[in-house]
C-alpha cells in the first residue's frame, strides 16, 4: 500500500487543489496540519484523506515524522513525501514510486536538475543549491544532484530506520545522511517544480547549515 504524506502549514488557499488531484489516484493520503492558523485543517477535511493535526507548530520535519509513523502503523509498504503548496506534480508520483516497485532501490529522490525543466530562481540555481551540494558532500559524504528535494519515496524498512529528528528544514539533509549511513540503495529521478514564490532563501539555508552542524557536534 502506498501512502502519500502531505505536511501543511497555512496552505488553505492551495491545498484543496492538491488534495483534489491526489484523491483521484490509488494512494492513501495523509495530511499533517502543523497547527495552521488559517483554514488548512478545515479544507483538508473536505476530501477523502486522513487528516492529522499538531496542537503546536513543530515545522515540516516533525510533520513528516508524524505522517511516517501514522503510515507505518497503518501498514504502509511505500511512503511518499509530497508538498501541500502545489509545487510538485501529482502525475509524477508514479515516477517517484516506480523504481521501488521494480526493486531497483530503497529510496527515490526527485531532482530538479535531471532532464525536466524547473524554472529555478537564479539565486537558488547558481548559489544556494550548489552550496547545498557542497555541504552534503563535505559534512554528510553524500552526492546528489538536488541537495534539498522534498519529493521522495521510501520503503517501509527505510521509514522504520530513518527517524526524522530535525524538526525544521534541515530534515532534507538529515534524511539523505541517514539513508546513506544505513547503506540503503538510492536513485534520483527527474521532477518538475513550479515555483509560486521564492521559498527557502539564503537565511534559511544558513539555518539549515547551523542545525546540521549542531546535530553533528552533539552526537
Amino acid at each position: 500500500m502506498i501512502f502519500v504524506i502531505v505536511p501543511a502549514y497555512n496552505e488553505g488557499k492551495r491545498i484543496g487543489q492538491v488534495l483534489s488531484d491526489l484523491s483521484s489516484l490509488p494512494y492513501r493520503v495523509v495530511v499533517v496540519d502543523d497547527a495552521s492558523t488559517d483554514d488548512t485543517f478545515e479544507v483538508a477535511q473536505k476530501y477523502n484523506v486522513d487528516v492529522l493535526r499538531h496542537r503546536i507548530n513543530r515545522q515540516q520535519g516533525a510533520a513528516l515524522q508524524t505522517g511516517n509513523q501514522y503510515a507505518l502503523e497503518a501498514g504502509a509498504d511505500v511512503i511518499v513525501h509530497f508538498d501541500a503548496d502545489g509545487q510538485f506534480l501529482v502525475s509524477e508520483i508514479k515516477d517517484i514510486v516506480a523504481p521501488i516497485e521494480r526493486g531497483e532501490c530503497d529510496v527515490v529522490f526527485g531532482s530538479r536538475f535531471l532532464n525536466k525543466k524547473s524554472q529555478l530562481p537564479t539565486l537558488k540555481k547558481y548559489f544556494i543549491f550548489p552550496l547545498g551540494r557542497l555541504v552534503n558532500r563535505t559534512l554528510l559524504g553524500v552526492k546528489l544532484t538536488d541537495p534539498q528535494s522534498g519529493f521522495r519515496a521510501m520503503t517501509r524498512e527505510v521509514a522504520q530506520k530513518v527517524v526524522i529528528e530535525q524538526d525544521g528544514m534541515a530534515h532534507c539533509s538529515e534524511i539523505v545522511a541517514k539513508v546513506h549511513d544505513h547503506k540503503f540503495k538510492i536513485k534520483e529521478v527527474p521532477m518538475t517544480v513550479i515555483y509560486h514564490e521564492f521559498g527557502q532563501g539564503f537565511g534559511g539555508g544558513l539555518k539549515i547549515l547551523k542545525d546540521l552542524l549542531f546535530s553533528k557536534l552533539t552526537k
